[in-house]
């Protein structure tokens, strides 16, 4: 068979990308409507928590990993004036608050412990023993906290037949959404907005690169980060809002990445990795996505589709083949470090099929 034309790319997304856009937009717009219905009954019972914002379909809150599997942050309240800690601490205690006799591990890359002290204002509730220990914020208790809010926040709200919380072997908060299309599984995030610096951990942009910008960087920097909580100890880093600022002006030169990058996101869905809960999602494809932006810089490297978008395609590959994948803003961070590596590669092996006889399923 010949290699796709621009007509084949043409078919392609009229008839699934511009199909899958209309699905999802819906999907979130209704997950979105139930989702702040209920973040506004728990920021009602407990003034900690925050109700998530009603903004649209590009809500910086909401991040779709797969079509039917969403991750929403929801802020918390009452923690402002933040600033890095430079002493390192031992912690000899469980999430229950018991005594160890060997120190809690440190935190990964991608992680970081977080004390209420490194707030220059604090509510009094952030001091108390449901979500504190010796000073730290811990995540495991805030979950804890969390999740009995959501459960009854769920019946006072009447939503019992809208949203269930799903059971977890992991104190992570999830719930099942029913939309008038299907059903969502939606991770709810606890997460401290940090607008305010940029972690020291996060040496970026690596220097002399041309992509992106310097006053795009300057910009990204200036928003700061958020810390979520989704672990027992430490508080993972999320750069969501520098994600979001990346994408938006993807293609001011006039350029086809946002192209290729819908396209290869309905492949993934479609062919290489598709189901409810897929190894590769959505926000490995963007972290590709950025990592082949800033290898190849020029306009000229994205004005041909095809090529482009075999480029893109045979990172992805190289990627999941290796079972290594950097994260955009901490280099030292392996995105694929706790995949499933059997799925990983079947992914690789339907990514090298294609390799092979580049063309569109439109079945």
């Amino acid at each position: 068979m010949k290699p796709f034309t621009d007509e084949d790319v043409e078919i392609y997304i009229q008839s699934k990308v511009e199909r899958r856009h209309y699905l999802v937009s819906k999907a979130v717009e209704e997950v979105q409507k139930i989702i702040q219905q209920l973040t506004a009954e728990i920021s009602y019972k407990a003034v900690r928590f925050q109700a998530i914002s009603n903004s649209g379909i590009h809500n910086e809150n909401i991040k779709v990993l797969a079509p039917s599997q969403f991750l929403i942050t929801v802020p918390l309240r009452g923690l402002t004036g933040y600033r890095e800690c430079q002493v390192r601490h031992w912690r000899y205690y469980t999430v229950n608050g018991a005594k160890l006799l060997s120190s809690v591990r440190d935190p990964e890359e991608l992680h970081q412990w977080l004390e209420v002290e490194q707030f220059s204002k604090s509510l009094q509730q952030w001091h108390e023993e449901d979500v504190n220990i010796e000073g730290d914020l811990v995540p495991a208790k805030v979950l804890v906290v969390f999740r009995e809010l959501v459960e009854k926040s769920i019946v006072s709200c009447n939503l019992s037949s809208k949203v269930t919380v799903l059971e977890s072997f992991s104190s992570v908060v999830r719930v099942a959404v029913e939309t008038s299309e299907s059903q969502v599984e939606v991770e709810l995030v606890p997460a401290v907005e940090i607008p305010t610096c940029w972690p020291e951990k996060a040496r970026w942009p690596r220097c002399l690169k041309r992509w992106p910008s310097r006053e795009k960087v300057q910009c990204i920097k200036s928003l700061g980060f958020d810390l979520l909580a989704r672990s027992n100890y430490h508080w993972q880093l999320c750069f969501s809002r520098a994600e979001h600022i990346l994408m938006e002006g993807l293609d001011e030169d006039g350029g086809c990445r946002m192209k290729c990058f819908r396209v290869m996101r309905q492949m993934k869905e479609d062919v290489w990795c598709a189901g409810n809960k897929p190894v590769i999602t959505a926000y490995h494809l963007q972290t590709v996505l950025f990592w082949t932006c800033e290898k190849y810089p020029r306009t000229k490297d994205w004005r041909c589709f095809p090529e482009a978008f075999l480029r893109l395609v045979q990172k992805l590959h190289k990627c999941v083949s290796q079972h290594f994948l950097k994260h955009y803003f901490l280099k030292n961070t392996n995105l694929l470090k706790y995949a499933n590596t059997s799925d990983l590669d079947l992914v690789a092996s339907k990514l090298a099929v294609f390799l092979e006889n580049p063309v569109f399923c439109l079945d």
